[in-house]
């Protein structure tokens, strides 16, 4: 194994709890303009299941789409100047844009515990590392929480954009943070905690998909292999041992 793709949001940084909030005031904030016509509006958005199952790992419109779509809804799509609002697919997107900022802003963000010594021992062991986000707001986020130079290789939101890359569960942010490390997935492993990112893993031929369930939840665990991950972990610390004792 020469090489680690990290997912970013709640593998790296400790910011899937805000994504989650995030995206309940979004959802929540819109059901008002979304009541159907003599009934009721739909009902308020599960921050843990419907997170999970809908929204985590994906790009912000797809997200919306995702949510939509579980919820038997539509919205015209708009264009991707609309302003924070309710009324279409882009707009939702920058409504929850917008609150994940000021929530950013004021909160701050960390590191998981684990992640620098995990880093410090690949690099030791020679072994290429990158971070991958379907967010634009990687980037300064690992740079605040002073990561960014402690990765070979970043693909974000903005390269998802400029590349015209889908999201996952397509694997395409993988593969392109694979080809810039130079190893390619059949020498690669792919460390993430959400449901589509293993599946991506998996559709895009890694070595290793490895499952990261920091709250050590059974259920989770078992989502995240019957999606696709090889093995699960609670934490970073064994993953250098995993990646040693792999035999694809």
């Amino acid at each position: 194994m020469r090489a680690v793709v990290f997912d970013t949001d709640g593998v790296l940084l400790a910011t899937a709890a805000r994504h989650a909030a995030a995206w309940k005031d979004t959802f929540d904030g819109c059901r008002g303009e979304w009541r159907p016509q003599a009934g009721e509006p739909p009902l308020p958005f599960d921050a843990v299941g419907e997170y999970r199952d809908l929204v985590d790992g994906r790009s912000r419109l797809d997200g919306v789409r995702a949510f939509l779509t579980a919820r038997h809804m539509e919205l015209p799509p708009g264009a991707p100047d609309d302003p924070p609002g309710c009324s279409t697919v882009y707009a939702v997107a920058a409504r929850k844009e917008a609150i994940f900022t000021r929530m950013v802003r004021t909160e701050g963000v960390e590191a998981f515990g684990d992640v620098r010594s995990v880093l410090r021992r690949l690099h030791a062991m020679r072994v290429g590392c990158a971070a991958v986000s379907a967010s634009k707001h990687a980037r300064s986020l690992l740079r605040t929480a002073d990561l960014i130079g402690c990765f070979d290789a970043l693909v974000d939101g903005q390269d998802l954009d400029a590349l015209a890359l889908p999201g996952k569960p397509d694997p395409a942010l993988f593969l392109e943070a694979a080809d810039r490390l130079g190893t390619g997935p059949e020498h690669t492993a792919v460390v993430e905690d959400a449901l589509v990112g293993v599946e991506a893993g998996r559709r895009g031929h890694f070595a290793l998909v490895v499952g990261l369930c920091r709250d050590d939840d059974p259920r989770m665990a078992d989502a995240l292999l019957a999606h696709g991950a090889h093995l699960v972990l609670t934490g970073l610390d064994a993953l250098p041992a995993a990646l040693h004792g792999h035999r694809p």
